[in-house]
């Protein structure tokens, strides 16, 4: 039991990580948005830790209700495909309509800029200000239905024929690696593009950003990443 308990803590921490690397979708659309609204290291970090939370969060308990009610491991597996498409699709939607976004205000920059001191005094600086809230709340939803693939059929299941309380470590471990390296790639090139400097292209980085984010969406909806 003890060394089938160390194998799965061992799978859970590598799985954690491999899951993470190899879907964008954990870090392009927090490093592009973090450059494009110049976040600071502190929000980004706060912002990724939190959607990296519910990321995991809800797989979890999905397989600790699953398991529970004596649910077919198929009938999960389902479940947690159609979470995945159902974040595909939002990924899409979030991307494309940033990329849009993006783009008008590309077009508009130099206009909004000589009138930038104006409009902050009028009702269209709270308007702004709720838009650069809401993001990452836009985030935290899309985080919230996508599924960990790997950590209810290949960790919690068998984790829980050992213990209940095997099952709890097996997901902490998935969880704290798959965040911690959410975590480092995305703060790590944050950090290198912070001292970049796009002077010339500061007024494209909103369509930039929506750009990767929708090519995340598709990767993930039609290419399997």
């Amino acid at each position: 039991m003890e060394q089938q308990l160390i194998v799965l803590l061992t799978t859970a921490a590598g799985l954690g990580f491999l899951h993470t690397v190899l879907g964008p979708d954990h870090y392009v659309p927090f490093i592009a948005i973090s450059k494009a609204r110049q976040w600071t290291l502190k929000k980004t970090a706060w912002i990724t830790g939190v959607c990296g939370l519910a990321h995991v969060g809800s797989s979890v308990v999905i397989g600790i209700f699953g398991i529970g009610l004596s649910i077919k491991l198929a009938q999960l597996e389902a479940f947690e495909a159609l979470r995945g498409t159902i974040t595909g699709w939002l990924i899409i939607a979030f991307g494309l309509a940033y990329l849009v976004w993006g783009i008008r205000k590309a077009v508009t920059y130099h206009q909004r800029k000589r009138v930038m001191e104006s409009l902050e005094k009028e009702s269209g600086a709270s308007s702004k200000k709720s838009y650069k809230q809401l993001i990452p709340w836009m985030l935290f939803v899309v985080f919230i239905f996508g599924p960990c693939e790997p950590l209810i059929p290949v960790l919690m299941f068998p984790a829980a024929d050992v213990s209940i309380a095997g099952m709890i470590m097996v997901a902490a471990v998935f969880g704290l690696v798959t965040i911690g390296t959410m975590l480092l790639l995305v703060l790590v090139p944050q950090y290198g593009i912070q001292k970049l400097r796009f002077s010339g292209l500061k007024q494209y980085g909103h369509a930039v950003a929506g750009a990767l984010i929708l090519f995340c969406g598709v990767g993930i909806q039609f290419l399997g990443l």
